[in-house]
């Protein structure tokens, strides 16, 4: 029987809290132990100490190529008096790893021995005892440790087990998560083709147990069951009586009405935390149900990753007889002033790159269901629950996201937005896959504030100076003084309003605007494209007040033509490719040029010069050419140089 019921969270714990109140109750938790094959032991932890069977080597060996000789009978030998041996009574031809001969103890090189008749040796210097013998037990002696206990098993320590005699082997068996999508809006990913309004696309399930195989898991992901409290608790009550050692349930964990798993968990067996005093991940469950953790991971993707990274990838080392994995930090300075809720513990996912020597940190789009947050990080900074934030320039502690050698090879880009970054991103790849292009969207004058303060290794610009038409020359005499810098154009574009398809409203200018039956969606403040508005309103001799939507802002063109396509906004604009893609209808305002503003410091980076490249070069040309609205016939062009005091002019010459 279905119950109604809205959780609380009674008392919110802190992340430290929560994750000490954990560790002390899995604690003695363990997978169970199981004997392996050697051969298939690779990555699993021994459960006992491993012990020689056999020494290592078992018999007197050769180590190189030679004569076995009692070494006794050499003593004396040298240029002024050579010793002959027999072949077969004193002297025994061995090569490399043959057994030694009875009643021999050493090996003569075969480049100091020297032939003086069918069956005599001569040797002019001698031999010592053990000389180049490989004695029996020299690396391993039977009986001897060989590994201990709760140790992961390398490529090396497999062939230290089949050397040693050692067949099969005494493991932590990998732990077995069932994981639980719960969710009545949910849809499975073969379906994605049909999802109607309000449906989701089940894939958190798909990445738990990605993190579950990483930690040395195995995942047995179960189907999609629906929000209600009977299948909850009929699904709890399975996973809880099967083989299982933990038992994930995704969605359900926060305090709705619907959200039952934590009062299931409470009636089937007991719950440790109910909310932690993070975020993203606030909703998080722990418990237990006969013996079994049980973690309620939180519904939304980054919130359901950090939630596993926090409580659970310690859990399934811990079953395993691991430490939690340390992970890498660097030090970096934060790119721009970055707000924080007090009272909660915030992971805030940024992009790294060294610019002038500086590892520079710039924060990504926040929120728990960005997904691609993570996908693009570089890596994360914790905002301890006691700041509201954290100051541009401040110096903070980056926990790494990809290996910190990568970071040399980022190309770090702030600024306006514009649909040929991911082409550019991609050309890069192609070129050098070393090489990585981090993009923060934060409009144009962002990017030039960020070339001020050093952050960045350049800026994507389509300001517009309204008394001279011209664009970014006066910005950045404005805003960049004393910064030597060259402005290289990227391509022409067409900018324009964005129209639902088949432009159901009737829009056909600026003038419909101000229609209290149109909708609009602007984007930020400091984008070129605000800019341009706000000149093509001024011109028509309209106000911004007058337009419904001024104030709903976005960050991207396509962020504003999703917008126009869902119904959330009649209009907006954006360029031309962005309504192209998405197949919206599209009224041209502007012909506007989109520059990349590049400072002297930058100019010589081997990174910069193979962007520039790839810009100059045809098949960029060719592809942006086909994403409709760009003309590229001056892509490259360094359309002046500013010494930080004035400019030189020199269109026409190509960046490279």
């Amino acid at each position: 029987m279905e119950r109604a019921q809205r959780n609380i969270y009674l008392k919110m714990r802190t992340l430290e809290e929560a994750r000490r109140i954990w560790e002390e109750k899995v604690a003695s938790c363990r997978s169970p132990v199981e004997i392996v094959p050697s051969l298939d032991a690779l990555h699993r932890v021994t459960a006992e100490p491993v012990i020689a069977r056999l020494s290592v080597p078992h018999y007197h060996g050769a180590a190189m190529d030679g004569i076995a000789v009692k070494a006794g009978s050499t003593f004396g030998a040298s240029d002024v008096n050579p010793i002959r041996l027999l072949r077969g009574k004193t002297a025994f031809p061995v090569d490399t790893g043959d057994p030694l001969p009875p009643e021999t103890d050493a090996v003569i090189m075969i480049e100091y021995v020297e032939g003086v008749g069918e069956d005599e040796l001569e040797i002019r210097s001698s031999a010592f005892p053990w000389q180049h013998v490989r004695k029996v037990g020299e690396d391993i002696v039977a009986g001897e440790l060989l590994l201990p206990v709760n140790h992961k098993l390398r490529p090396a320590d497999l062939g230290v087990l089949l050397a040693a005699g050692v067949l099969h082997v005494s493991v932590h068996a990998a732990p077995k998560v069932w994981i639980q999508p719960t969710g009545t809006e949910l849809i499975s990913a073969h379906r994605a083709a049909e999802a109607a309004p309000g449906e989701i696309i089940e894939f958190n399930g798909t990445v738990l147990s990605a993190l579950v195989k990483e930690c040395g898991g195995e995942p047995i992901l179960r189907d999609i069951i629906p929000d209600d409290y009977d299948s909850i608790k009929g699904t709890l009550e399975e996973a809880a009586a099967s083989p299982v050692d933990v038992i994930l349930v995704n969605a359900g964990s926060s305090a709705g009405s619907e959200d039952y798993t934590a009062s299931i968990i409470g009636e089937l067996g007991e719950v440790f935390v109910h909310g932690v005093t993070m975020m993203p991940g606030k909703p998080t469950i722990l418990g237990m149900i006969g013996g079994k953790p049980v973690v309620g991971v939180p519904g939304y993707p980054v919130s359901a990753i950090l939630a596993f990274d926090q409580f659970v990838t310690p859990l399934l080392h811990g079953l395993q007889g691991l430490a939690n994995p340390s992970r890498p930090h660097v030090e970096a300075q934060l790119g721009r002033k970055t707000p924080s809720r007090l009272g909660l513990e915030e992971f805030v996912r940024v992009i790294l790159g060294r610019v002038q020597g500086e590892l520079i940190a710039m924060p990504l789009q926040r929120g728990a269901g960005v997904l691609t947050s993570l996908t693009r990080a570089d890596g994360m900074i914790r905002i301890p629950q006691d700041l509201e934030g954290m100051d541009a320039g401040e110096r903070v502690r980056v926990r790494l996201l990809r290996p910190e050698e990568q970071l040399d090879h980022t190309l770090i880009m702030i600024g306006s937005h514009d649909n040929t970054l991911d082409v550019l991103a991609n050309a890069l790849k192609e070129r050098d896959s070393r090489v990585h292009l981090s993009s923060s969207n934060v409009g144009s004058l962002g990017g030039l504030m960020a070339v001020r303060r050093g952050q960045t290794h350049l800026a994507g610009s389509h300001l517009l100076d309204t008394e001279t038409g011209e664009y970014n020359f006066s910005y950045v005499e404005r805003y960049l003084k004393g910064i030597p810098l060259r402005l290289v154009q990227l391509a022409y574009r067409q900018q324009g309003f964005l129209l639902q398809p088949g432009n159901p409203r009737n829009i056909r200018g600026i003038a419909d605007l101000v229609r209290r039956d149109v909708t609009f969606i602007n984007r930020q403040g400091g984008s070129g494209t605000r800019i341009l508005l706000d000149y093509t309103l001024a011109q028509a001799g309209m106000s911004a007040d007058a337009v419904s939507g001024y104030d709903q802002e976005e960050f991207t063109h396509m962020a504003v033509a999703v917008s126009v396509l869902s119904g959330r906004a009649d209009a907006g604009m954006a360029i031309y490719s962005s309504a192209r893609a998405l197949g919206l209808d599209f009224i041209p305002v502007a012909e506007e040029r989109y520059d990349l503003v590049i400072p002297e410091s930058s100019w010589d980076d081997p990174k910069i010069r193979l962007l520039l490249d790839i810009i100059g070069s045809e098949s960029f040309r060719g592809t942006v050419t086909g994403l409709g609205g760009y003309d590229v016939r001056a892509s490259g062009t360094v359309m002046g140089l500013w010494d930080g005091e004035h400019w030189s002019h020199t269109a026409g010459r190509n960046a490279g």
